[in-house]
């Protein structure tokens, strides 16, 4: 990028500027501006050992990592514990994974017990009214015989009766009358 002109020329030897180089003052000749900022750099390290600073300089240092050791020993104290607090965890985890499992295998059982007990219980109570119902059946046969036997019965005692009466006079009464009271005696 080029700088614009702004119509100003710098004042260089090729513009007619002065020539000649200017001098650094010296005193004495030999002392120029570099000695003079040698010697005020080297009072400058003088005063500062003078008053031991690099002493306070390595002690704040030494005080700096101990200060680093002392964290970086915390954190390696803090990290065993994390170590062990995870690994605390995961065996607790892994318990609980256990465990878990433990009670889906023994809630499974105890389904299949339930399930094997109301089918017996059902199978059972089927069985119970089946032998219920066919007692009543019996029990019904039985009222019905007896009803049939006491109607035949009735029926018999009527037509012996109808034709005792019918072929019987008193006299054929009379005979048997005599007949077992005659049977009677034997016996004893």
């Amino acid at each position: 990028m080029a700088v614009p002109e702004t119509g100003t020329k710098a004042v260089t030897i090729e513009h007619g500027g002065p020539s000649e180089a200017h001098a650094d003052p010296s005193l004495f000749g030999v002392l120029d501006a570099t000695v003079w900022v040698s010697i005020a750099m080297a009072v400058f390290i003088a005063i500062l050992v003078w008053k031991k600073v690099p002493g306070l300089i390595t002690r704040g240092l030494d005080n700096q990592i101990a200060a680093i050791r002392t964290r970086l020993d915390e954190a390696k104290a803090l990290r065993a514990e994390a170590e062990a607090l995870r690994d605390e965890y995961a065996r607790k985890i892994a318990g609980a994974e256990a465990q878990a499992q433990a009670m889906l295998a023994h809630a499974g059982e105890e389904a299949k017990a339930v399930l094997a007990k109301a089918d017996a219980d059902a199978t059972e109570l089927t069985a119970r009214r089946a032998r219920m119902a066919e007692d009543k059946i019996a029990a019904a046969e039985r009222a019905a015989i007896q009803a049939i036997r006491a109607k035949a019965a009735d029926a018999a005692t009527r037509a012996a009766a109808a034709i005792i009466a019918e072929k019987h006079g008193a006299q054929a009464d009379k005979a048997l009358v005599d007949k077992t009271i005659s049977g009677l005696g034997r016996l004893n």
